[in-house]
């Protein structure tokens, strides 16, 4: 299940960069039409990087989120919590069970 989420993430992470690479060709319209100047180009390109790299945290916080109240809505246990489980089973079975005779 988690995996299927975290492919959906990341094709959604992947549809940004395709915007970011859009929005390169963009700039090279403006530059083109509007005689836009390197610097301005440049400052244009880092405003949409730095956009794009929110949005993707924004995403991923998001998403985690998601997941963490999927997991618990659904009654999943943490790996974390799973493996303390299973550690304490484990030294649980070392003990030799006491047979109580009346």
């Amino acid at each position: 299940m988690f995996e299927l989420f975290e492919k959906a993430v990341l094709t959604g992470i992947g549809a940004l960069s395709l915007t970011q690479k859009k929005g390169e060709e963009l700039l090279g319209e403006l530059k083109e039409k509007y005689k836009f100047s390197e610097d301005e180009g440049k400052a244009f390109i880092d405003k949409i990087q730095g956009v794009a790299k929110e949005t993707r945290e924004k995403i991923t916080e998001a998403a985690e989120a998601e997941v963490k109240k999927t997991v618990e809505r659904i009654g999943l246990v943490s790996k974390d919590e799973f493996d303390k489980l299973r550690q304490r089973v484990e030294a649980l079975e070392k003990y030799p069970e006491t047979e109580t005779q009346e």
